[in-house]
């Protein structure tokens, strides 16, 4: 059993159908066409959407978002038309809004792996491979890997775990030209953001992306390169062979799984409010990783 703990009620705006209520996001139509994405501060974790936000997420989010569109613009286009707020939105809708072009979605979310951890540690330890890639003996967790792959996994409902699969299953679904684009742009994006990463002292272990078509351009959508889509770690405490420090939701992780919780992740229960603590440490790391990546303070 997973989902939401508590589901919000979307907030109507004139002029604006709601589609969608993700995990993070709210999903509008304006009246041309276009989508009006909204990043929440809500805070998911183990499948589940939980009951305390963390305060400014949503605007990290999107405001590091924009800031790699703009960075990886010369090798993909982007599906932001602009973040001018619709007429009548709430003012705390401003910072985490994006007006952007509908597109035809690909139904895969595209991960690049430069580094073993997560899901892929765990197949690795079974088979010494990654969605059929075989792996060379002797990695850990936490390994750098021989070469950056592209790992995709089937998306999957609100609630429910995104499901690893292997490249031709992805080639099956969606053709093999398109399943080559997607591999390519996939780890050519990686690349150059490993890059960017790396030159303020983080490691981009692995990330996720999703892309749709725009007519016949490959187009990037939703999020990119965030704290949630993304592993970032502190190039200084690297250290394979046990977990990695990171600028993600650890903190929310680590603290549900504790006994202070007292949440059996398990059971048939949804887990608990977070506390301040928690809520504060794991609000401070998605503002440090905004500003380590960028170089510009969080207003």
């Amino acid at each position: 059993m997973s989902g939401f703990v508590e589901k919000p009620e979307p907030i109507q705006v004139p002029g604006l159908v709601h589609l969608h209520t993700g995990k993070v996001r709210e999903l509008y139509r304006n009246e041309a066409g276009e989508l009006v994405m909204v990043a929440s501060d809500r805070m998911s974790a183990y499948d589940w959407v939980l009951p305390t936000e963390i305060p400014d997420k949503g605007r990290v989010l999107t405001q590091l978002s924009l800031w790699w569109f703009d960075q990886l613009a010369d090798l993909v286009p982007n599906h932001v038309i602009s973040t001018d707020l619709p007429g009548g939105a709430p003012a705390d809708w401003a910072g985490r809004t994006l007006v952007c072009k509908s597109l035809q979605m690909i139904p895969v979310e595209c991960v690049a792996r430069g580094y073993l951890t997560g899901s892929g540690l765990a197949e690795y330890k079974e088979s010494r491979t990654v969605c059929g890639i075989g792996l060379p003996e002797g990695l850990v967790d936490g390994s750098e890997l021989p070469a950056p792959i592209f790992t995709p996994a089937a998306k999957a409902a609100v609630g429910e775990h995104d499901e690893n699969v292997s490249y031709e299953e992805v080639a099956r679904q969606v053709g093999a030209e398109t399943a080559a684009q997607l591999r390519q742009t996939t780890l050519a994006v990686y690349g150059r953001a490993r890059d960017i990463a790396r030159e303020r002292g983080l490691i981009l272990a692995d990330t996720k992306f999703e892309f749709g078509f725009a007519a016949d351009e490959l187009v990037l959508a939703d999020e990119v390169l965030t704290p949630d889509s993304s592993r970032f770690w502190p190039a200084d405490q690297w250290e394979p062979g046990r977990a990695q420090p990171s600028f993600d939701k650890q903190y929310v992780r680590d603290w549900l799984t504790s006994a202070a919780s007292g949440w059996d992740r398990a059971g048939e229960q949804p887990p608990p409010p977070l506390p301040a603590d928690v809520v504060d440490a794991t609000r401070a790391k998605y503002i440090e990783a905004f500003e380590r990546l960028t170089g510009t303070p969080w207003a």
